[in-house]
């Protein structure tokens, strides 16, 4: 056993060498210069190219001012808010230096300084902001020796001068001219409380909102976020005594904040372009905002400025010839699009639209709106059906695959306006209050022939029509559905709840890039590839980043293809042939929204995938309870549908965007599924002064229809329902329902052989 006086030795010694130690380490720092610190660099971005596109992100966007000219308001905003024993600490908080100490040693991340001296110290020393433990040692030093030499007025003055406040502005000066256009002097409290609280993190506090970094980061939910912590604020400024309550009683709203951008470089669809870059490196790679903040960066995005160029003409050209606010003020102010393009092989968005001009209007509208997409939802519907198939009526709910059956195209669902929506199993739908729900089509038309108004899925995608497509996803079922989107690339958190059967005719709200991806995975044969805008970044470290391709398999090539074959007949012959292209293939799908809030065309040919959205909406965010505005008379036409608008703009710009390059085919599809309920149920035999005309499917010229065979206990109700070996269906229906035929008949002609309409599924007349 080692003696007390070896212990004691030892114990003093390892108290001296700490001491040492730490004297060492404190003579050794020096107190840091806002002046000569966080000096940003900018960072360049470049087109697809490798042209210039811009250098930003570095501007040094600060000017240091005296403790005069920065309110005390604000001096006490963030003492009351972060740090209410500044003025009697030593400058360091040891409990949250030990926690900190803590962390770092099991491994975790770093922590910010705990008092307003540290964060001083950090914010003064960006040329060195290393996760290391070393770096936090002599961040603890120097708080140390600031706290001891620095008085209290030159710590508060240097914190609030090297502050990062959001929107590129470094200090209480550039903060008050970049949310109020003011000088910093002029702060009123209210105005010092909302800046204490950008402190925080502008991406989650700037009423502008952040979507491009953060979808949960709306201009509605920062705005919330940003009154309850400023609000916090000057409460706790009133228990600390820093504020009266008279005062504090004026600022009761947040203030009136100024338009984001100032650089004029960002101007027109670029600062769309340099936010997207910017939000996809923080949210995909290692490099963090603050490193953007910093910058030294070169970063290569996906971007094509031609096809960027020719898309923003398209809408413009259109908006010109069309939207006339002063004309027509209650039906065209307010109008927006937005686009975007993405490469099918690749993942790549070669452009977007994001709205008028960056620097006036600073919601992108080629990201998250809240639009509905409507209609352009139905793809996804069929492709479930197609992957999963509908479910067998006589089992539970949860079905496999191979208990489910797979669907054709040439199925038939009814076209019914009005129609009352079904369970899988037959039941009619209910929500929980015990209504039932009739599905409305567009124009409230019913498709397809009385009394069933049967039509194939193809004819109901051609013409969009919503209660054969809401019928067939509560077949599916809607949680197939949503897997069917989210497969093909579209985001969890903007798709609507599964509760209600609208589900399945676009009732939720992804973005425009996201739509052009989703449908770039059937473009690919099923392949899905997530959008991406930066292929490689560089700084003076070497490159620091590389885009690599990563497919998945959302779809085979037979589910893919065949969705693409029902959507180029949409283009075709259907509500999108304002979307053709001479000489190329175009599959696409028109959407408009319940009250006409929003119109969608999303289209492809192989080589690029294109969204556009059109809504009407106030960008004013002084104006409360902003909602969605109706687009009946907007552009002086009736209703604004998929078919219009934004149908001519995918074609203009896709004409131009596509020249020059080879007019490529989409694969031939493989036959897929089963025809499903195509056998009416009985209904009574008419007198022979009826006509019955059968429905009118719509197939692709390579279609071969061809009835099917009922087995022999079957009754043979009506000719096309029978299997005539010995001619083609030459039993029309209206024939073959007053002749009576039986299935014995194989001839196809004797005295069964009427003056009906050809049979259902291709036979000549009768």
């Amino acid at each position: 056993m080692p003696s007390w006086k070896l212990v004691t030795g030892l114990f003093i010694g390892f108290i001296g060498s700490l001491v040492a130690v730490a004297g060492i380490g404190y003579a050794m720092v020096s107190v840091p210069n806002v002046a000569d610190t966080a000096k940003a660099q900018n960072n360049v971005f470049y087109w697809s190219d490798g042209s210039e596109m811009v250098a930003t992100g570095g501007e040094t966007n600060r000017q240091i001012v005296n403790l005069s000219q920065i309110p005390k308001a604000m001096q006490f905003a963030v003492v009351s808010q972060e740090n209410k024993t500044f003025y009697t600490d030593s400058g360091i908080d040891p409990k949250g230096i030990a926690r900190a100490v803590f962390n770092m040693a099991r491994g975790g991340e770093t922590q910010g300084g705990s008092t307003i001296t540290q964060q001083y110290v950090k914010n003064a020393r960006l040329d060195d902001q290393s996760q290391t433990i070393t770096r936090k040692f002599k961040e603890i030093f120097i708080s140390i020796k600031v706290g001891a030499t620095v008085s209290k007025d030159e710590i508060m003055k240097g914190y609030l001068n090297s502050a990062y406040y959001g929107r590129n502005a470094y200090g209480i000066q550039a903060a008050a001219r970049a949310y109020f256009n003011k000088d910093s002097v002029e702060l009123n409290p209210g105005e010092c409380a909302f800046l204490a609280a950008m402190l925080k993190g502008a991406t989650y506090y700037d009423p502008a909102g952040a979507t491009s970094i953060d979808p949960a980061a709306t201009p509605e939910a920062n705005s919330k976020r940003a009154l309850r912590q400023m609000q916090n604020t000057l409460d706790k400024m009133v228990q600390y005594h820093h504020l009266d309550a008279a005062t504090r009683a004026k600022y009761t709203t947040l203030p009136n904040v100024k338009n984001p951008r100032s650089n004029t470089q960002l101007a027109g669809q670029v600062g769309y372009l340099v936010d997207l870059a910017k939000a996809y490196l923080i949210n995909n790679t290692n490099i963090t905002a603050n490193d953007l903040q910093r910058g030294g960066y070169s970063i290569y995005t996906t971007f094509d400025k031609k096809k960027v160029n020719e898309l923003e003409a398209s809408v413009k050209n259109v908006q010109k010839a069309n939207i006339k606010p002063k004309e027509r003020p209650k039906t065209d102010t307010h109008v927006q699009f937005g686009g975007a393009s993405v490469d099918p092989t690749t993942g790549a968005i070669k452009a977007i639209y994001g709205g008028e001009d960056a620097t006036k209007h600073f919601t992108n509208n080629a990201d998250v709106t809240g639009a509905q997409v409507g209609s352009t939802f139905k793809p996804f519907v069929l492709a479930a059906a197609m992957k999963w198939g509908v479910r067998d009526k006589s089992l539970g709910p949860e079905q496999a695959q191979d208990e489910r059956t797979q669907v054709s195209p040439k199925s038939l669902y009814s076209g019914q306006n009005k129609l009352k929506i079904k369970e899988y199993d037959g039941s009619f739908w209910k929500n929980d209050k015990g209504e039932e729900w009739l599905q409305t089509n567009d124009g409230n038309e019913s498709y397809g022939s009385p009394p069933k108004y049967q039509i194939d899925l193809r004819e109901a995608m051609r013409e969009s029509v919503n209660s054969a497509y809401v019928q067939l996803g509560m077949d599916v079922g809607l949680d197939k559905v949503k897997e069917a989107a989210t497969d093909a690339g579209l985001k969890d958190n903007s798709l609507a709840g599964t509760s209600y059967p609208s589900f399945s005719i676009g009732i939720s709200d992804p973005s425009a890039i996201r739509m052009a991806g989703a449908y770039a995975t059937f473009a690919a044969s099923g392949q899905q590839r997530e959008p991406f805008s930066v292929t490689k970044v560089t700084s003076q470290d070497g490159t620091v980043y590389t885009h690599t391709d990563q497919p998945h398999d959302a779809f085979t090539p037979k589910v893919a293809d065949n969705v693409t074959d029902v959507l180029k007949t949409v283009v075709d012959k259907g509500t999108g042939t304002a979307a053709q292209l001479p000489g190329r293939q175009v599959a696409g799908k028109t959407g408009t929204t319940d009250g006409n809030k929003s119109a969608w065309f999303v289209g492809y040919t192989p080589q690029l995938s294109t969204s556009i959205t059109m809504f009407r909406y106030n960008d004013d965010e002084s104006e409360k309870n902003r909602t969605f505005l109706e687009m009946y008379g907007t552009g002086g036409q009736k209703k604004i549908h998929g078919a219009s608008f934004p149908a001519e703009i995918w074609h203009d710009y896709m004409a131009e965007a596509l020249k020059g390059e080879p007019a490529k085919d989409f694969p031939t599809p493989e036959p897929i599924g089963e025809v499903i309920n195509d056998v009416p149920s009985a209904s009574p035999v008419p007198t022979p002064s009826q006509t019955l005309t059968s429905p009118s499917p719509s197939p692709s010229p390579s279609e071969t229809l061809t009835s099917p065979s009922p087995s022999a206990s079957q009754s043979c109700k009506f000719g096309w329902q029978c299997t005539n070996t010995g001619g083609t269906d030459t039993g029309g229906t209206d024939g073959g329902v007053t002749s009576s035929p039986t299935a014995t008949d194989t001839s196809g002609t004797g005295n069964n052989r009427g003056n009906g309409n050809g049979g259902l599924f291709g036979g000549p007349a009768g």
